[in-house]
C-alpha cells in the first residue's frame, strides 16, 4: 500500500462515499474505486461494505483508519519541514467554517493571507454546527475551522484563538410590514411579525425559540437549511430575519435595513487548528487570524448595526 491510497482511503471516510470523495481529490470516480479496490485487494479484507447507495466501513477498515491517519500525518509534517526551508510560496490550505462566519471574518482573513501568500490555494468547506468543525478539524480532513457560538469556545486539545463578539441583529423585511424604531428593536415586537429562520442548532434560531417561549406570537413563515437563502426570502418580502452582524453589510447592500434587537445576545466567533504538526499554510494563517482577533475581539464587531 501506498499514502496516494491512504488518502484516497480517508477521503471516502471523512466525505461518507466515494462520489464526494472524488469531487473533493479532483479525481474521477471509477479512479477512486479502483483505487480502492487495489488497497483492499493488498490488505486480503474489504475496507467498506456497499449497502445501496452507501458505503459503511468494515471492521478492517475501522482498524485500518487510526494507522492511516498517522501515515499521512507523518508525510504532511516531513513535507512541512521542507517548505518551511522554503517559505509558503505554493500548496493548499483546508478549511471549515460554518456559515455565518463564513462571510465575516472568513472573508475578511483570507483576503489578508490571499495578499501575502498569492501562491496558496484556500479551500473552505462547510459545517452547520460547533461540533461538525471541531471534528473535521480533529479527523484531519481540515487543518483550520472557523465556527460561532453561544459562548466563548474552549476546546482541550485544539488551539483557540477567539476572534469577535456578532451581535444578533433584525434585517428586515420590505414585504412584512416595518417596524418604527430607526436603531432598535426588543423581542416583544416581533409579536405577529412573520420570520425566516435557519434549522435548529443555531444561535440565530435558538433566539426566535426562545421569543416564542416567552409567549410573544413570533410567526415562522420558512425554515431553511441553508443560510445563503435568509436574504433572497428576505428580499422577496416572505419575513423578517435574525441573523449575526456579519450579514448587515450585505443585507445593506441590497437595500435592506438592519436593526438592534434588545436585550442583546452575541455569537462568540473563533478558530481552532491543531496544536502541533501544522503546514506553513496553516501556521500562516493562523497568524493572520491572531492578528485580526487582536484588532477586533474588544471592538464587539462594530456593535452598532
Amino acid at each position: 500500500m501506498d499514502v496516494r491510497q491512504l488518502r484516497y482511503f480517508l477521503a471516502v471516510v471523512d466525505h461518507q462515499g466515494f462520489s464526494r470523495a472524488a469531487e473533493k481529490l479532483y479525481i474521477a470516480q471509477p479512479s477512486l474505486s479502483q483505487a480502492i479496490k487495489s488497497l483492499e485487494h493488498e490488505v486480503g479484507l474489504p475496507l467498506f461494505h456497499r449497502v445501496g447507495r452507501r458505503v459503511v466501513l468494515s471492521e478492517a477498515g475501522h482498524e485500518l483508519v487510526g494507522p492511516a491517519r498517522l501515515v499521512v500525518r507523518d508525510l504532511e509534517a516531513a513535507s512541512s519541514a521542507m517548505d518551511a526551508l522554503k517559505g509558503v510560496r505554493t500548496g493548499r490550505l483546508e478549511l471549515t467554517a460554518m456559515p455565518s462566519p463564513g462571510i465575516e471574518p472568513l472573508t475578511a482573513m483570507i483576503a489578508e493571507f490571499s495578499r501575502a501568500h498569492p501562491g496558496i490555494t484556500v479551500g473552505v468547506d462547510g459545517a452547520f454546527t460547533p461540533e461538525e468543525v471541531i471534528a473535521t478539524v480533529r479527523g484531519g480532513s481540515a487543518e483550520i475551522g472557523l465556527l460561532g457560538s453561544d459562548r466563548p469556545i474552549r476546546v482541550p486539545d485544539l488551539d483557540v484563538t477567539q476572534l469577535e463578539r456578532q451581535p444578533l441583529v433584525l434585517i428586515e423585511s420590505p414585504g412584512a410590514g416595518a417596524f418604527e424604531a430607526d436603531e432598535a428593536i426588543r423581542r416583544e415586537d416581533l409579536a405577529g411579525r412573520r420570520v425566516v429562520v435557519s434549522q435548529r442548532g443555531s444561535l440565530m434560531r435558538w433566539l426566535v425559540d426562545d421569543i416564542l417561549a416567552s409567549g410573544v406570537d413570533v410567526r415562522i413563515a420558512v425554515e431553511v437549511a441553508h443560510r445563503t437563502s435568509v436574504l433572497p426570502l428576505v428580499l422577496a418580502g416572505i419575513g423578517h430575519a435574525v441573523m449575526p452582524l456579519s450579514w448587515a453589510p450585505l443585507a445593506r447592500r441590497s437595500g435592506l435595513r438592519v436593526l438592534r434587537i434588545e436585550p442583546l445576545s452575541e455569537l462568540h466567533v473563533a478558530i481552532v487548528g491543531r496544536r502541533a504538526d501544522l503546514t506553513p499554510a496553516a501556521r500562516a494563517f493562523l497568524d493572520v487570524a491572531r492578528s485580526y482577533a487582536a484588532t477586533h475581539r474588544d471592538d464587539d464587531a462594530g456593535a452598532a448595526p
